[in-house]
């Protein structure tokens, strides 16, 4: 009985929830007035903020990116030779530390707000960073990538919220996309480092520890950040939170501004209804049991999953790994390239989301990505390589520049779509269950990259090189399709409006019969001013 009377509550609560929320859109005919702001210039604080908050990304890039050089560097300083389980154990466990760290800073974001779980992150890379740098042993060292982990989880789940609850809605993508340029950022550095340290003696302790100096930077900058508007209103403190949109939206009146305060303070007051004198276990809940919260579940959580089994990270990982295992004599150097490709085309993102969309630019780079990891398993197929991933030569011939051709051209699709797109993914929750839907999301990135960073020398050992990148590829040609299905183009609108797209199925047509409507709107409305 209990068991049944606890299914038929949870259908009365979405019930509830969707009808609520379904009256409060019906309600709303004069949205675009409560929203009128959002037409005005943003102005420079916005994007200082930002940036600012983008240091945490970087702080995620660097250390997911410096293990690939410390793994050809490690030598026997941890006491022995590391085999390749020993190397994807140490690897991994950072995947494994951010699942937990993301988990943390999601069961914490509205109780405590956006900021403090910055500060956790921080403080955890610093403690990460001093116990990687004088490890001795495996067991130290696989402790201090944990804790690394932890802060990676942390920054990775709360900074591309903060952002989003920032940014003005015509640059959301633009200023979550300055958190991607971040991590991408910290990746090429990391390679630089790594390079650059390369024939330093124990040069990769310098390496690790390198990585607390940025977390540090973000401690200092994070006092002249302000809590986001909308976390502002949760917690009732409706003047503050005035004050932060007037610096966000310089141009904007008064009355504009408190027209927005009103228009967030509405969707505030839902989110609390919902959830008011109910557990953290309820909340996450209603992620499955109201369907348009579902939907917008399976579409960012789907998306960001396909983004990390595709492939992407085994380069960022193991790319050194990879290019010795081809015969470049230089692997750090060579995957250096690959850092810079990323981090250039996740700028191309950055300047053309917001224009094109979401939508249109994954479903114009994601084949891409699939031909041409189709591509490197075919070169694979040429080199000579052993069961145990040595070389039977160390000449590089071509099909070693084929690889790394295929490789450029993958990463170059990956990151102009969905390297930056899959964390944009988090304005598709409203605001009762976004820190909710935001902590699935990145659970669900580190979930799949604990899959890909502990088995891709093991698979490339058991299936071949070619059969490994071969199934990345498959990966993401299915992903494609999924895209085409099931993800909607959001661009433009604002979190609070976002919400009625899900409520219509998947919300493919929906959304696009509601951009064309908004083009329309604005057409009439530069006419008339004209």
């Amino acid at each position: 009985m209990g068991s049944f009377k606890e299914q038929e509550d949870s259908k009365d609560n979405a019930a509830h929830i969707e009808k609520v929320s379904a009256s409060s859109l019906e309600d709303s005919e004069n949205i675009d007035d409560l929203d009128s702001i959002e037409q005005t210039q943003a102005g420079r604080y916005a994007w200082l903020v930002a940036i600012t908050a983008g240091v945490g990304g970087f702080l995620f890039g660097y250390d997911t990116g410096i293990i690939s050089a410390v793994l050809v560097y490690l030598n026997d300083d941890l006491g022995k030779i590391l085999n390749s389980s020993e190397k994807e154990l140490i690897t991994s466990i950072t995947s494994g530390g951010a699942f937990i760290g993301a988990v943390a800073a999601g069961l914490t974001a509205d109780r405590f707000g956006r900021k403090g779980a910055i500060y956790m992150g921080c403080f955890l890379f610093i403690v990460g960073a001093i116990l990687q740098a004088a490890a001795y042993s495996l067991a130290q060292m696989t402790v201090g990538r944990l804790v690394v982990g932890l802060g990676v989880g942390s920054a990775a789940m709360i900074v591309p919220l903060y952002i989003a609850e920032v940014a003005p809605a015509k640059y959301r993508g633009r200023m979550i996309g300055l958190d991607n340029m971040s991590i991408t950022g910290g990746q090429l550095i990391s390679y630089g480092i790594g390079a650059a340290l390369a024939n330093v003696s124990h040069g990769w302790r310098a390496m690790v520890a390198l990585g607390a100096v940025p977390a540090i930077i973000l401690c200092c900058l994070l006092p002249f950040c302000p809590e986001s508007p909308r976390q502002l209103v949760y917690h009732d403190k409706a003047d503050e939170a005035a004050i932060v949109i007037q610096k966000i939206f310089p141009h904007g009146t008064a009355d504009q501004v408190r027209q927005k305060v009103t228009h967030i303070t509405r969707h505030v007051a839902e989110a609390k209804a919902f959830s008011e004198g109910k557990g953290n276990l309820w909340l996450l809940k209603q992620l499955y049991v109201v369907p348009g919260n579902l939907r917008a579940l399976i579409a960012a959580c789907g998306l960001m999953a396909i983004s990390q089994l595709g492939g992407f990270n085994s380069l960022m990982y193991y790319s050194s790994t990879l290019f010795a295992l081809v015969g470049f004599s230089d692997p750090v150097a060579v995957g250096t390239i690959i850092a810079a490709t990323n981090f250039f085309f996740t700028w191309v993102n950055l300047m053309v989301v917001d224009r094109f969309g979401r939508r249109r630019i994954l479903l114009s780079t994601m084949w891409g990505m699939a031909l041409f990891l189709v591509l490197a398993a075919i070169a694979f197929h040429w080199i000579p390589i052993n069961h145990d991933l040595s070389l039977k030569s160390n000449k590089v011939g071509w099909p070693a520049y084929v690889v790394l051709a295929s490789m450029i051209i993958y990463v170059a699709f990956y990151s102009s779509g969905m390297g930056n797109t899959a964390w944009l993914s988090s304005e598709f929750f409203p605001m009762e269950v976004r820190a909710y839907g935001t902590m699935m999301l990145t659970c669900s990135c580190w979930g799949s990259n604990i899959i890909v960073a502990s088995t891709f020398l093991t698979q490339m050992e058991n299936t071949t090189p070619s059969g490994a990148f071969g199934f990345y590829a498959a990966i993401c040609f299915i992903g494609w399709i999924a895209v085409y299905f099931c993800y909607p183009e959001v661009k433009g609108m604002t979190l609070e409006d976002i919400r009625e797209i899900f409520q219509h199925g998947f919300g493919v047509k929906y959304a696009r019969q509601l951009q064309k409507e908004a083009k329309l709107r604005r057409r009439a409305g530069n006419s008339g001013s004209a």
